[in-house]
């Protein structure tokens, strides 16, 4: 059945309705008494330098309660080392909200090596340090000391993808959900406007927010469980064999054995357990919940960890999600299912909300990088239904595609040439996680009420998914027709394999809206490593890559594919590193997007990581470990291969490749990857390995911007050079 929520907007609004919007959001106490406020109703605290745009996290929800009556203020990137800092608005008359910014703080501050980053984006002049690693726990306890009985919220993508326990790549261990080290009292994850609304107006008709437990989209910290609810353990719905084998891990509270004529009458019932795996289309009661392997189980048995993040991974739909329990120490974490996504009318409320799309005046002529590469850019939807195992997109915004319609996003054009300075007539992007996701949706609502599976787009495309770029298309041409519009590129990655289904988007595409370069992924040229990502086969490539040739000749453009690919991920082998590398040379590839595998919080191929496990499949002690490259030596052995053509890996690869049997690629006919030695004549054959990855002649390749491209929480996919002299590699054993 799919579900339904009240519209967005229909809310009684808020008393303080009768103050104007503010042009800014205030960052002060001048700025509350300039708009005649005094308190605000809501403090959003944001790791972020504060900039009013739909872009932003904090803008948006800012001005969504903004427009629910509220009078919301903004902490942006405070000193973290007192509590002075968190108290310059004063205490807020209902909450504060929490959030790291649009960015996981860890991942913005160290790269996939786990070297440090001196810059950072989302603050201004691209200063790193500005914000403390693991914001959302810091700045909650910060909230906390300041006012002691002010709620505390979580959001944002950091505190999402902590909800539950989960593995933290920096300390090498499974770290319980973030509720709890934060001392917050409940917390919001994926696109919060439903949630957020919601708790703020029961928050504001008096309701205590311990007493809000039913909120979707939330987590909150429980003593006791209601005893109305029937409890399925994670193993009755995923049976992981061996598993089950083991002691009980859980403590249960037996039915049969409970004398109910002495109990008290305020004292919780007792709960009903499903003793037996669950067979077929066994329909459960509304009110089920699904326990996980406890926090102090997870965090020391790497196989139940992959079974939890599996179970948790196909309770993602919000149609058919039930509430998750997780037990940490003698406190049960309990996770609502997810919200239910914004329609296209909501949608479009969110977007066409006041913004001034530029950075506070505090910040003056100073550049804010991250603002600098999306001022002239359209988000058109939201979410991915891709499901590509290191990507945290699908477990933030979900599976099922929000979009816009054509006149939010023709309005909002015409704002950026109106409003936003600097503009010359050139529209950066039309897009979103996916560039040509937007409006591709299920056919069948009941079908999509009821469905489990991971990916609509893998192994197959789902018969049952509507591939029909037309909308897109017809988009893009409306764009272009906008008075003072000359140029409307797309810079978000596309989805190939769903493009080649529809030729005529194609030809829209590349006639167009690419400028010289389009960004794909395909992630790795090899069925086994591309089975762990959840991503096609190569095959699919060669249909787009022709599709595009053709009609790039057609148009009469040089036009050249940047690929992206992934070294180190889980369960890629050495040898399927050696047949990426060929591939690239045998088509004429000199890659420098490139990307060591980042273990971003509570993603499958983190799960994979881990465990050495596949949650794509039934997890036992039985299962097959994979291969994953884990110490430095392995990771830079992978990466180097990937970028074979640059002269500084070639000592490291002389040393590796005959130890992997590889010698014959070492040499100086075409198909070797690097020359014995490096003699000045040896140069013209293989280049100085400067230059990005073009599909074409390499003689006529133009070199392209180089730069960093994030995709959600994942590691970003920049240039860099190995220094010093690379230190011998261990080989995995054989």
């Amino acid at each position: 059945m799919i579900r339904t929520a009240p519209e967005l907007f229909s809310y009684p609004k808020y008393w303080a309705e009768c103050y104007s919007p503010a042009p800014f959001l205030p960052t002060t106490r001048e700025e509350m008494e300039a708009l005649g406020w005094d308190s605000c109703d809501v403090i959003v605290v944001t790791g972020d330098a504060y900039v009013d745009h739909p872009s932003f996290g904090m803008a948006v929800i800012g001005r969504v309660l903004e427009a629910q009556g509220y009078r919301v203020g903004i902490i942006s990137q405070p000193d973290w080392t007192s509590a002075e800092p968190f108290k310059a608005l004063g205490q807020p008359n209902l909450y504060f909200g929490i959030t790291a910014g649009n960015m996981d703080s860890l991942i913005n501050r160290y790269t996939a090596d786990k070297r440090m980053r001196h810059d950072d984006a989302y603050t201004p002049g691209g200063k790193g340090g500005k914000r403390p690693d693991r914001a959302v726990i810091v700045y909650s306890q910060r909230c906390k000391e300041a006012y002691r009985d002010t709620p505390v919220v979580l959001g944002g993508i950091e505190a999402s993808l902590r909800r539950i326990a989960q593995y933290d790549y920096w300390s090498d261990k499974v770290r319980r959900s973030v509720l709890l080290d934060a001392t917050a009292d409940l917390l919001l994850y994926g696109n919060a406007e439903r949630a957020i609304v919601e708790l703020t107006h029961r928050l504001a008709a008096g309701e205590p927010i311990e007493a809000i437990d039913d909120l979707r989209g939330t987590a909150i910290l429980r003593n006791a469980l209601p005893g109305e609810y029937t409890e399925v353990d994670s193993t009755r719905i995923d049976w992981p064999g061996y598993i089950d084998q083991l002691p009980n891990p859980y403590e249960y509270h037996d039915a049969a054995t409970c004398d109910k004529k002495e109990q008290a009458e305020d004292e919780p019932k007792p709960l009903r357990i499903i003793p037996a795996p669950l067979k077929g289309k066994e329909k459960l009661p509304e009110t089920t919940y699904i326990r996980l392997p406890s926090f102090e189980k997870v965090s020391k048995d790497p196989a139940l960890y992959a079974h939890a993040s599996r179970v948790l991974h196909q309770e993602s739909n919000p149609h058919n999600a039930r509430v998750l329990v997780q037990k940490h120490g003698n406190r049960e974490l309990w996770v609502n299912p997810p919200p239910i996504p914004l329609d296209t009318a909501e949608m479009d409320k969110v977007f066409g909300l006041p913004y001034q799309r530029i950075p506070h005046p505090v910040y003056g002529q100073e550049k804010i990088p991250a603002y600098d590469m999306i001022k002239f850019s359209i988000n058109i939807m939201r979410g991915c239904f891709g499901g590509c195992t290191f990507c945290s997109i699908t477990e933030h915004e979900g599976r099922i595609i929000q979009s816009r319609s054509h006149e939010s996003v023709i309005h909002e054009i015409e704002e950026i040439r109106d409003k936003v300075p600097g503009f010359t007539g050139a529209i950066s992007d039309l897009g979103g996680p996916t560039s040509n996701m937007y409006h591709l949706n299920c056919n069948d609502p009941d079908i999509q009420a009821s469905c489990r599976k991971l990916s609509c787009v893998y192994p197959t495309i789902c018969k049952n998914l509507d591939t029909d770029h037309s909308p897109t298309t017809e988009l893009y041409r409306k764009a272009r027709k906008v008075e003072g519009v000359h140029t409307v590129s797309i810079s978000s990655g596309l989805r190939y394999d769903l493009a080649v289904e529809d030729p005529e988007y194609v030809r829209e595409l590349v006639t167009y809206h690419v400028g010289g370069y389009l960004k794909i992924a395909p992630e790795h040229s090899e069925e086994g490593t591309l089975s762990k990502m959840m991503k096609p086969g190569m095959g699919t490539y060669d249909a787009f890559k022709k599709m595009f040739d053709r009609f790039s000749r057609e148009a009469g453009k040089k036009q050249y594919l940047i690929p992206y690919f992934i070294a180190a991920h889980p369960g890629c082998e050495d040898e399927d590193m050696v047949k990426l590398a060929q591939w690239l040379n045998k088509n004429e590839f000199k890659v420098d997007q490139v990307q060591t595998f980042y273990p971003s919080p509570m993603s499958l191929a983190t799960a994979m990581y881990h465990s050495d496990r596949n949650p794509l499949k039934q997890v036992s002690y039985k299962s097959d470990k994979l291969y994953t490259p884990k110490n430095v030596e392995q990771r830079k052995v992978q990466k180097a291969l990937l970028r074979y053509h640059d002269p500084e890996n070639w000592p490291l690869l002389r040393q590796v490749l005959p130890q992997m049997g590889h010698s014959d690629l070492i040499g100086y006919s075409v198909d070797c990857l690097l020359p014995p030695e490096e003699p000045e004549a040896t140069r013209s054959r293989f280049g100085n390995g400067k230059r990005n990855a073009t599909s074409g002649n390499r003689s006529s390749a133009r070199p392209a911007k180089a730069g960093t491209q994030k995709r959600g929480a994942s590691a970003g996919r920049g240039k860099t050079k190995p220094k010093g002299k690379p230190r011998q590699r261990s080989l995995k054993p054989r």
